[in-house]
């Protein structure tokens, strides 16, 4: 078992309340429960020694791994070819058809051989609450046994015998061809009483593949809804299927990405809790899904932000923070685990966000126009009060955008007055008009007008650097800054312009390094951190949408069909890209994948039209 795979080594599993990592030597080193927020079970990926794993796979040297989705699933399987057999192990999650949050969360994993002989071992090691609580084992029966934390319980049961190894488990199963068997992983609370602790049903081969058929079949029913009939549509699926798996079911709200403490600098400091809903990502996911025309988690994530509305109204502050826990709580206080060395020795390991108190007045840009492609369905949805609440939002952005902020990208080097934040604030005040004169609601249109296009004439005389002859990161500099790439897809700017086009150019020359895009060069706009990152997916991403608009569709193909070739080998990308290529951040990440999706919409109705016009 290597210490640390790569980042990039893992498929992703969920219930759509919570996930885990596989790697492709069987093991998973990731997984948190009940939610995405919560404390974790198993994080070896992040401590290898203190975190806890479950491995369940043939350890004999030599052997060759493959792993793979199965199509259009969130199934994952990884497979083991040796001299004496090939042997499969399909891991999945059941999926929670409820949307009220579950206590209980299982792991289920079913291996077989399919050509030869092979033995799997099976090694148990949970660690709760981060490695920080200890537990009792009791067995229930040769094939199962009772993890016992304070306020969780953890019940192993498998189809074949399991031995006690200290406080873990241990067991192996050897199997010839047509051969299978399982092991289930559940956690749930402690005092949940019957309902939540009480033993599941000992599983049965049938059982479980009965189960893991039901899931298929949910996966593949879901993706078949999509109207996407573009030309990279297992990319697409695969990132819509993970931007799902990303979302908390029972509030509709989506995280950021399934892990926290995975670094953007290998052994540096940057390594952030991504388990939360910011409402930037979660807008810009769900605008995504729309796009392939997934309306219903559009509806549930506005109704969970008309709820964080309805929590702060009166307050006398900001209308939103900028991002929250998945059931809407705002306290993410921020936490050093200093027990854990962190993935290759990265620290420290954050639990918790203090960026949560920041300010970003871009957020209501990305909530607006996510609302707008969904307009007719969402609209719907918004009556009378939830109306009242948006407008509010609105003549308080009237009265505030010119405030300098933290920005996109969270910096921690003070407030400034971003040119990208004034662009969104400017897209978040156009789209609220359209939706007032589109439904005929009441609104200060007048006073709105004004303001929005104030904002225009600020931004394009404030944030245009005559030396760079570009927009630029920040009013009064000269540092370029990869956001700004959704200027035009946002409709701020003409996409052709002479003034689009040159900052296209400039961000070609400063930011993009063979095909891939940094998000703005922290050695000469000082983010208050040490340590650098690598290429930022979502800029790239967003680079090829702003060629293909620009009608640069060769660079703009091209590049999109590079980025392929930094995915993982099941389609998954993680935040940024490394000098050799590696994958870095926290993984999956939403926003890579929702970017994805805008980058191949937008490529394929360019490409469309210009086979129309041949």
């Amino acid at each position: 078992m290597e210490r640390y795979p790569p980042i990039a080594d893992h498929g992703l599993i969920g219930d759509l309340q919570t996930a885990a990592l596989v790697t492709s030597e069987g093991v998973i080193n990731w997984f948190a429960a009940p939610r995405f927020d919560s404390p974790s079970v198993f994080a070896s990926l992040l401590d290898h020694d203190g975190g806890g794993h479950f491995l369940f796979a043939p350890t004999t040297p030599g052997v060759t791994r493959r792993q793979i989705y199965y199509p259009d699933s969130a199934v994952v399987v990884t497979r083991f070819l040796s001299p004496d057999g090939v042997g499969e192990v399909l891991d999945h999650m059941p999926v929670i058809r409820s949307r009220t949050p579950s206590d209980r969360h299982t792991v289920v994993r079913l291996v077989r051989t399919v050509r030869g002989t092979v033995r799997f071992d099976l090694e148990c090691r949970p660690r709760f609450d981060y490695g920080r609580a200890g537990h009792d084992l009791d067995p229930a029966g040769p094939t199962a046994v009772v993890f016992r934390a304070p306020g969780t319980t953890a019940h192993l049961q498998a189809t074949f015998p399991l031995e006690r190894d200290g406080r873990d488990v241990r067991g192996s199963v050897t199997l010839g061809a047509g051969e299978s068997a399982a092991a289930v992983f559940t956690v749930c609370a402690a005092d949940a009483g019957e309902a939540g602790g009480a033993a599941p049903r000992p599983p049965t081969v049938d059982t479980v593949t009965d189960e893991m058929w039901s899931d298929i079949d949910f996966w593949q029913r879901w993706v078949r809804t999509s109207r996407y009939r573009g030309r990279w549509p297992d990319m697409v699926n695969r990132s819509a299927i993970t931007l799902k798996l990303l979302t908390y079911a029972p509030s509709g709200a989506p995280v950021a990405a399934a892990t926290m403490g995975l670094p953007e600098q290998v052994g540096g400091e940057r390594n952030w809790d991504y388990r939360y809903t910011w409402v930037r990502d979660g807008s810009l996911s769900v605008r995504a899904l729309l796009d392939l025309g997934f309306v219903e988690e559009a509806g549930q994530f506005v109704h969970w932000l008309g709820e964080r509305l309805r929590d702060r109204d009166g307050s006398g502050g900001e209308p939103l923070q900028i991002m929250y826990r998945v059931d809407g709580d705002p306290y993410l206080t921020e936490e050093i685990l200093g027990h854990f060395e962190g993935y290759r020795g990265s620290r420290p390991v954050r639990a918790g966000n203090a960026a949560a108190d920041q300010l970003q007045l871009d957020i209501y840009g990305e909530l607006f126009y996510a609302m707008s492609e969904g307009i007719d369905e969402i609209g719907q949805q918004v009556g009378y009060h939830g109306w009242k609440g948006l407008s509010r939002l609105m003549d308080w952005l009237t009265d505030h955008w010119d405030r300098p902020d933290e920005g996109i990208w969270e910096t921690r080097g003070g407030r400034k007055d971003f040119t990208y934040s004034r662009v969104m604030c400017w897209a978040a005040l156009d789209n609220c008009l359209k939706m007032a004169e589109r439904f005929r609601r009441p609104a200060d249109t007048e006073r709105w007008t004004r303001a929005r296009d104030t904002i225009l004439e600020d931004v394009m005389e404030r944030g245009w650097s005559q030396k760079e002859q570009a927009l630029v990161q920040h009013y009064g500099g000269d540092v370029l800054d990869a956001s700004l790439l959704l200027a035009p897809r946002v409709g701020f700017i003409a996409p052709r312009s002479p003034g689009w086009l040159s900052t296209l150019d400039a961000i070609d020359q400063r930011l993009v390094s063979d095909s891939l895009v940094y998000r703005y060069d922290p050695a000469a706009s000082p983010d208050g951190l040490r340590g650098c990152e690598g290429t930022f997916s979502l800029c790239t991403f967003l680079y090829v949408d702003a060629l293909a608009r620009a009608d640069r569709l060769p660079q703009a193909r091209y590049t999109f069909e590079k980025m392929h070739t930094y995915a993982n080998h099941v389609g998954l990308f993680a935040e940024e890209i490394g000098p050799s290529g590696e994958q870095l951040g926290n993984f999956p990440q939403a926003f890579t994948h929702l970017s994805l999706i805008m980058a191949a919409t937008t490529l394929d109705d360019a490409l469309d039209r210009l086979a129309t016009d041949r």
